[in-house]
């Protein structure tokens, strides 16, 4: 079934699991093929100007040694959101999974992600930037899948802005729901409909500020609601 072990990105800060800021699935036996396959991996942020990143505390996560967090490309679609966004992202490792991860998410997209209605304009505007590392600086951290961190001081090798975040969807062939609420998604991921799609480790999900979504008695209004979290 579906195995969660948190995490979040955007600034510098990836909370444990049982923080407010993201859970992630972790399939066993990954770790060592992304150290192999990762010649660079990713950190995004809404601040362009970040000349190097040094290790730190997550506020989230006071129990973690200092480090410097990143993604890899296979995962980096999970941060094309405005920072404080929460989201909801659920796919399939393998086509052995993949049919029935169409049905119970009533989808031909290979991904599915989704977001309140209230998102849709921070969506349009927020200009993201990707930051390009050397993946020989990181290790991959065991606690998420497509995790890597650092205990050293690193400096980008490159800074490209990702551009339009709808048409970066797009482009991936990922379905983008805008939804009223992202707990009926939520709880599919997390439920026992996940726990039966999701046999052995063949389904990853993604929940990140979730603390930041609409209460489950309220549906997403137009205005989204912004927390400021950043700990550079």
């Amino acid at each position: 079934q579906f195995r969660a072990s948190g995490q979040a990105i955007d600034g510098v800060d990836v909370p444990p699991e049982d923080t407010p800021g993201h859970r992630h699935h972790q399939p066993s036996g990954r770790c060592q093929t992304w150290r192999v396959a990762a010649a660079v991996v990713y950190h995004f942020s809404e601040d362009p100007t970040i000349a190097r990143f040094a290790p730190h505390v997550p506020r989230t996560n006071p129990d973690h040694p200092p480090a410097v967090w990143a993604i890899d490309a296979e995962h980096a679609p999970l941060y094309w959101f405005p920072r404080d966004c929460p989201r909801v992202t659920v796919w399939p490792l393998d086509q052995s999974a993949a049919a029935q991860f169409e049905q119970t998410f009533n989808t031909v997209a290979h991904r599915v992600h989704a977001i309140e209605l209230g998102w849709l304009d921070r969506m349009r505007t927020t200009e993201l930037h990707r930051y390009e590392f050397d993946a020989a600086d990181f290790t991959p951290w065991q606690a998420a899948s497509g995790q890597w961190i650092a205990d050293h001081e690193v400096a980008p090798l490159s800074i490209t802005p990702v551009g339009d975040l709808l048409m970066a969807h797009a482009r991936a062939g990922i379905e983008l729901r805008l939804v009223p609420s992202l707990w009926p998604l939520h709880d599919l991921a997390v439920g026992d409909l996940a726990g039966d799609l999701a046999v052995g480790d063949r389904c990853d999900f993604s929940l990140v500020r979730m603390a930041n979504a609409q209460p489950r008695d309220q549906p997403s209004t137009t205005t989204a609601r912004t927390t400021r979290d950043d700990i550079r």
